[in-house]
């Protein structure tokens, strides 16, 4: 990446709608250009979609909390990765090292939902137990974005 691919990152993540012809107008650069790094960006994995980012707030699931998984022996990460996948109100998970096997971003319509949440996710015969941390506020949102600048210094 170089710093008109860290730009065009971030005029495309500030304006999703622009178009190729108007971000080529804006940053001086022939049209070709511009799709040719786009297209670029995306067979290299670095852009791995186009969609709109949605909130879980606005969509009434204001509770965040993060459960910390551990997996009964023999069950499997995959097994339980494929429960948690068919529970809407996932938003992701990670295996993990330390305490517990897994982490869980989840969210609920209230906090009393959560436990609706927490029950589907421990349904599963491979999840042995579950703790819960309930977010309070987002301090800082997902992002990826200071990623795409700081790679230019390495």
């Amino acid at each position: 990446m170089d710093a008109l691919d860290v730009t065009l990152i971030d005029l495309f993540a500030q304006e999703p709608r622009i178009g190729v012809l108007e971000a080529s107008r804006r940053l001086g650069v022939a049209r070709g250009t511009v799709q040719a790094r786009l297209d670029k960006l995306v067979a290299s994995g670095v852009v791995t979609g186009w969609g709109p980012e949605l909130s879980a707030t606005a969509l009434g699931f204001p509770v965040t909390a993060f459960l910390t998984l551990e997996i009964r022996q023999g069950a499997g990460h995959d097994a339980v990765a494929a429960h948690l996948s068919g529970i809407p109100e996932v938003l992701e998970a990670y295996t993990i090292t330390g305490v517990g096997d897994m982490w869980a971003r989840v969210v609920a319509r209230s906090n009393a939902d959560l436990q609706r949440v927490i029950d589907q996710v421990l349904a599963h015969a491979g999840i042995e137990r579950s703790t819960t941390v309930i977010a309070l506020a987002t301090q800082i949102p997902h992002r990826v974005r200071p990623l795409a600048r700081a790679s230019l210094d390495s």
